[in-house]
């Protein structure tokens, strides 16, 4: 009986781990719908009410990442290994905190959000939440590594496609917009924007990591 106790408190809580990812990652792709809702809602106060809800699910995710940490300290078998874990969290937690960040700022500075750049970054935020998502609900069992692999590849060229993104919304906003205040927060906007797809990469870094060492 003493060594079968043992044993259990060396065991892997591989459930607990997957669990809190999944919906971290759920909560995630949650925002970037929302994400994209707030660039197509021309009403302020519409907007305002979306953009609580980012902020809702960005609290959320805290706390699950929070979790995360505590169940990282307190099992000393892991599922994968410990780094692995701490960078996934980070970097998921990264995206939700981008996203809000974008929505935020686009009430804050009362830009208008009928912006080509930023429609088309909502797009590829959009997509790449759903890959991040689709990624890490894989990693439970690793048994369908095609669709892990698809969705990481999937996720770099969004990644690629949100510099190209980015330099044409620079380019134009330069190009077409004779105010100076504008111009600066709508760069601002773009940049975080853009950082949101440079996260959703690191994530796909991390589970590349973890597949090939553990598949």
């Amino acid at each position: 009986m003493a060594i079968q106790s043992l044993i259990k408190i060396f065991m892997p809580k591989n459930r607990v781990f997957f669990e809190l990812f999944e919906k971290v990652s759920d909560n995630v792709a949650r925002m970037g719908g929302i994400l994209k809702e707030v660039i197509n809602e021309p009403e302020f106060n519409k907007r305002s009410a979306l953009i609580q809800r980012l902020e809702d699910l960005e609290h959320a995710n805290d706390e699950l990442t929070h979790r995360i940490f505590t169940e990282l300290g307190r099992n000393f078998i892991t599922p994968f290994d410990r780094e692995d874990i701490h960078y996934l969290a980070t970097a998921l937690d990264d995206i939700a905190d981008h996203i809000y960040a974008a929505g935020k700022k686009i009430n804050f500075y009362r830009v208008d959000p009928d912006d080509t750049g930023m429609r088309k970054f909502s797009d590829l935020i959009e997509q790449g939440v759903i890959q991040v998502k689709t990624a890490v609900n894989e990693l439970r069992n690793m048994k369908n590594l095609r669709k892990i692999t698809e969705a990481l590849v999937k996720i770099n060229s969004l990644e690629n496609q949100g510099d190209d993104i980015f330099d044409f919304s620079i380019e134009t906003l330069f190009n077409t917009e004779i105010d100076a205040k504008e111009v600066i927060k709508k760069r601002e906007i773009y940049q975080v924007m853009e950082i949101v797809t440079d996260k959703c990469e690191d994530v796909s870094n991390v589970i590349e990591s973890i597949i090939i060492k553990y598949a």
